[in-house]
C-alpha cells in the first residue's frame, strides 16, 4: 500500500494513516514506537482492529506524512494516509490471511503426517527422504515466510514472539532432517520433516482464524455507515421562490430544510419546522415504539419517519451527528488484545533468548569436553526440537476452536477469541430491554370498554379502522382480533391525523382511535374508563382510545387500547441462570422508566436503569469497567452497539439487527437469553482448558529442555515427545466436546 498523498506538511493536529500488515500487539507497539521517534510527534496510537494509526503532533511543529509514511514502512508495514473519515479504503484481504496457504500447506503435510499414523496399528509407509524434502520445503520457506520475516523483524526489535519460536524451531527440526538426509542416504530413518510441516501448518490455521474474526469486526463499521441515505431532498433557492432538489448527502449544509416524505429515511439530525408524524427510531434509540413528533422537535438521522410530510433544518453534520457518535464509539471500542494469548507472548519473549543459550552451551559443553562436535550438534539441535512451540502454539487455539464448535451446535455463535476468553470473568450481565429481554413487537395487552358495550364487538371496529395502516400499533390491534377470530367490516373514508391517529367510517358509524391528546381536543370525556388507564399506565403501557361521533355533538369513548411489550418466555429462566453462576444483572432500556421498571420487576433483575440513549449505555458500561467490574452487555439493536463493543464482552440476539451481531464477539443463534448463561458457563470451561494445555506445554519444554541439553534425549525421541505434547493439548481439548449447555 502506497501514500496516495503528496508530502505537505502539516502543522499541528491529528494525522490519520491506514496501516497495513500488523499480524499482532508487538506490531502495535513497534508501529507505535517508530511513529514516536519522528521529530514533531507528540503521541501515536495504532488500532489493530481498524488497521489504522493516529498521529497526533506537537503544538506549533509541522510533520512531513511522507516522513510519516516512511517511519513505518521502515518497521516493516505498508502505510497510506488519509485526510478524512470516508476516505478509508475497503482493504483488500492478503492472500497471506486468506484459506488457501492453510488448505495448500495441509494437503502438503498430510501425506508427511500419515505414516505417523499409521505406526499405530504396525504399518510402516515412510516416505524415502527425497520425497519428504521436497514436501516439507515449500512448507518451509514458501508459506512459511511469514514466520520468517515477522521472527527476524523482532529479533531486530529486540523481543521474542511466537513467531520466532515457529521459525526457530521449524528451522532446527528441518535443517537437522536435511543434514541427517545428506549424511545417511535417502532411507534415513532420524527425519522431522513431518514436525516442521505440522507446525507451520496449525499456526498458519491459527493466523487464519484471527485474520477472519478481525475482518468480521469491521463489517460492524460499515453497516453502521449504511443507514446515511446517498442523498437528501431540500428546499433551496431565494424566499418565495424555493425549489425542492435532491443532493448528495456531502453537499447538505447546516440550517437546510429537508423535506422528509412519508416512509423515508431521515439524512441527518435536524429539528422540525414543519409537519407531523411518528419516527421509528428503534435502531437508533431502543425505543420500540414509533414516536410522536411535531414542530420543534428534535429528530435522529437515520431514523424512518411515519405517516407524515415533515420539513426538517439540519442541526449536526458529519462527525457531530448521532449516527456518527455511534460508529466513533465502536471503532474506540474494537482493539482488544487477548489477555491470555499476551501472556504467552511475554513468556516466549523470555523463553526464546533461554532456548538459544542453553542450545549453544549445550553445543560449547559437549564439544569442549568430548571433541566429537558432531555428537554436540546432535544434542544442540535435540534441544531446539524440544522446545520447538507445537503444544505451546496449539494450547490455545486447539481449545479455542473445539470450544467454539461446541458453542456452535448449542446455538452460540461466537466470532471473537478474545470474547471466549473474557467472558469467564464476567461479574455483571447487562441486558437491553427491547427485543432482548423483550419480544420487540408491541402487542394489545389491555382493551377496556365502556359500560353498556361489548368487547369483540368493539375490538372488531377497532381492527376494521386500522386494516390498511402498517403502523406498529395497528398491527397489534388486528392480530389480537385475528386471535379472536373476529370479522371486521370495511371501512371508508379513512385518514390518518399526522401524530394524532386515524379516523374514518366503519359500519355507518364515524370512528376516531388515537391518542389522549387528540380525544381532549375533541372534548371526549374519557372519565368512565379512566381508573383502567391509570392501572396501565402504572404498568408502563402505551395508551390509545377509540370513539364514535354517532350524532353532531361532542364524540363518546367508546374503548382505552393498552399496548406493551411482553418479555420473552425464557427471560426469567434466564435470569435465573445467571444467578445461579453468581452473576448480578442490570437493564439499561430506551424505554419510559415505568414499563422498565415493571419489566425488571417481573423478570427479577438486580438493578433497572431506564430513558437512555446510545451514548448512555456505552458510558454506563464504562463506568461498570473502570470501577473494575468485569462486564458483560446482551442486545439486538444498533443502538446497543457502543455498548456491546464498550463491554469486556458483547453478546447480540439473534432477531436483531446486523450491526448488533457485528459488534458483539458471541452472537445468541436462536435469540435465547438463557444462552447467556451457556456462553459463560463455555467461557469459564474453555479457558480451563487453555490454562491446562499451556500448562502441559510448559512442562513437556521444561523438562524436556534439561534432559535433552544433558544428552538423554536424542533428537528422535525429542521429535516424539514433541509430538506426543501436541497429542496431549489436543486430545485435552477434545474433552471439551462432553461440555453441555442449560438451553437445549
Amino acid at each position: 500500500m502506497s501514500s496516495a498523498i503528496p508530502s505537505s506538511p502539516s502543522a499541528g493536529g491529528e494525522l490519520q494513516f491506514a496501516v497495513a500488515g500488523m499480524t499482532c500487539a508487538s506490531c502495535v507497539n513497534r508501529v507505535e514506537r517508530a511513529l514516536r521517534k519522528v521529530p514533531g510527534v507528540e503521541n501515536a496510537e495504532v488500532n489493530l482492529a481498524m488497521e489504522s494509526a493516529s498521529v497526533r503532533m506537537q503544538a506549533g511543529t509541522s510533520a512531513d506524512t511522507s516522513a510519516l509514511i516512511a517511519a513505518i514502512v521502515k518497521a516493516g508495514y505498508q502505510a497510506q494516509a488519509l485526510v478524512a473519515e470516508e476516505d478509508v479504503p475497503p482493504s483488500p484481504v492478503p492472500w497471506a490471511l486468506t484459506g488457501s496457504p492453510v488448505l495448500i500447506a495441509a494437503l502438503l503435510t498430510l501425506p508427511l503426517i500419515a505414516p505417523m499414523v499409521a505406526m499405530l496399528w504396525n504399518a510402516h509407509w515412510i516416505l524415502p527422504g527425497a520425497w519428504q524434502l521436497a514436501l516439507a520445503t515449500p512448507v518451509q520457506f514458501w508459506l512459511g515466510a511469514r514466520f520468517y520475516r515477522a521472527g527476524w523483524a523482532a529479533v531486530k526489535d529486540r523481543s521474542g514472539n511466537m513467531d520466532l519460536l515457529v521459525a526457530l524451531g521449524t528451522s532446527a527440526a528441518y535443517g537437522l532432517s536435511v543434514y541427517e538426509l545428506i549424511r545417511h542416504g535417502p532411507m534415513s530413518g532420524a527425519l522431522y520433516f513431518e514436525s516442521a510441516a505440522a507446525v507451520i501448518t496449525l499456526v498458519l490455521l491459527g493466523k487464519w482464524l484471527e485474520g477472519r474474526a478481525k475482518r468480521q469486526t469491521l463489517s460492524a463499521i460499515a453497516a453502521l455507515k449504511q443507514l446515511r441515505p446517498e442523498s437528501a431532498r431540500v428546499r433551496r433557492g431565494p424566499a418565495g421562490a424555493q425549489a425542492e432538489v435532491d443532493i448528495p448527502l456531502a453537499q447538505l449544509r447546516m440550517s437546510d430544510l429537508m423535506v422528509i416524505r412519508p416512509g423515508e429515511r431521515i439524512p441527518a439530525d435536524g429539528r422540525i419546522r414543519e409537519g407531523r408524524s411518528h419516527i421509528d427510531e428503534s435502531l437508533i434509540s431502543g425505543e420500540s415504539l414509533p414516536v410522536d413528533k411535531a414542530e420543534g422537535d428534535r429528530v435522529i438521522g437515520g431514523a424512518v419517519n411515519g405517516e407524515g410530510l415533515l420539513l426538517v433544518e439540519v442541526t449536526a453534520l458529519g462527525a457531530e451527528s448521532t449516527l456518527s457518535r455511534i460508529v466513533r464509539l465502536v471503532e474506540s471500542a474494537q482493539a482488544h488484545k487477548a489477555p491470555i494469548q499476551r501472556l504467552v507472548d511475554r513468556v516466549s519473549a523470555v523463553f526464546v533468548p533461554a532456548v538459544l543459550v542453553i542450545a549453544a552451551v549445550t553445543l560449547l559443553a559437549w564439544g569442549i569436553s568430548t571433541g566429537d562436535w558432531e555428537r554436540a550438534l546432535i544434542h544442540a539441535v535435540a534441544v531446539l526440537v524440544i522446545a520447538c512451540p507445537c503444544a505451546l502454539g496449539l494450547a490455545t487455539p486447539a481449545a479455542i476452536m473445539v470450544g467454539t464448535g461446541v458453542a456452535a451446535r448449542r446455538g452460540l455463535l461466537i466470532k471473537d477469541a478474545e470474547a471466549l476468553e473474557q467472558a469467564r470473568r464476567v461479574e455483571l450481565v447487562v441486558f437491553d430491554k427491547t427485543g432482548t429481554l423483550t419480544e420487540g413487537k408491541p402487542q394489545l395487552t389491555d382493551f377496556a370498554v365502556a359500560p353498556a358495550h361489548a368487547k369483540d364487538d368493539l375490538l372488531a371496529l377497532a381492527a376494521a379502522l386500522q386494516s390498511g395502516s402498517e403502523h406498529p400499533l395497528a398491527r397489534a390491534v388486528r392480530d389480537a382480533a385475528a386471535q379472536r377470530a373476529l370479522a371486521t367490516a370495511p371501512a371508508s373514508g379513512v385518514r390518518a391525523v399526522a401524530g394524532r391517529g386515524i379516523e374514518g367510517q366503519v359500519q355507518a358509524r364515524r370512528l376516531m382511535l388515537g391518542s389522549e391528546r387528540w380525544m381532549a381536543t375533541l372534548g371526549v370525556d374519557l372519565s368512565p374508563l379512566r381508573a383502567e388507564a391509570d392501572r396501565a399506565l402504572a404498568q408502563g403501557r402505551t395508551l390509545s382510545w377509540l370513539a364514535a361521533a354517532d350524532g353532531p355533538g361532542t364524540p363518546v369513548a367508546l374503548a382505552m387500547l393498552a399496548f406493551g411489550d411482553p418479555p420473552k418466555a425464557t427471560s426469567a429462566a434466564a435470569v435465573a441462570g445467571l444467578k445461579a453462576l453468581g452473576l448480578r444483572t442490570l437493564m439499561l432500556s430506551g424505554d419510559n422508566t415505568s414499563a422498565a421498571a415493571a419489566a425488571g420487576a417481573a423478570l427479577g433483575l438486580d438493578e433497572v436503569r431506564a430513558e437512555l440513549l446510545p451514548e448512555d449505555k456505552a458510558r454506563i458500561v464504562a463506568e461498570l469497567r473502570a470501577g473494575g467490574t468485569a462486564v458483560a452487555m446482551v442486545g439486538d439493536g444498533i443502538n446497543d452497539a457502543p455498548a456491546l463493543a464498550a463491554a469486556d464482552v458483547g453478546l447480540a440476539m439473534g432477531g436483531g439487527t446486523d450491526v448488533a451481531m457485528e459488534a458483539a464477539g458471541i452472537t445468541l443463534m436462536r435469540g435465547d437469553p438463557r444462552l447467556v448463561a451457556d456462553a459463560i458457563a463455555l467461557s469459564r470451561a474453555t479457558v480451563a482448558k487453555i490454562r491446562q494445555n499451556l500448562f502441559w506445554a510448559f512442562i513437556y519444554n521444561l523438562l524436556g529442555v534439561p534432559l535433552a541439553a544433558l544428552g538423554l534425549l536424542s533428537p528422535v525421541i525429542a521429535g516424539a515427545a514433541m509430538a506426543l505434547s501436541s497429542v496431549s493439548v489436543l486430545g485435552n481439548a477434545l474433552l471439551l466436546k462432553r461440555w453441555k449447555g442449560d438451553a437445549q
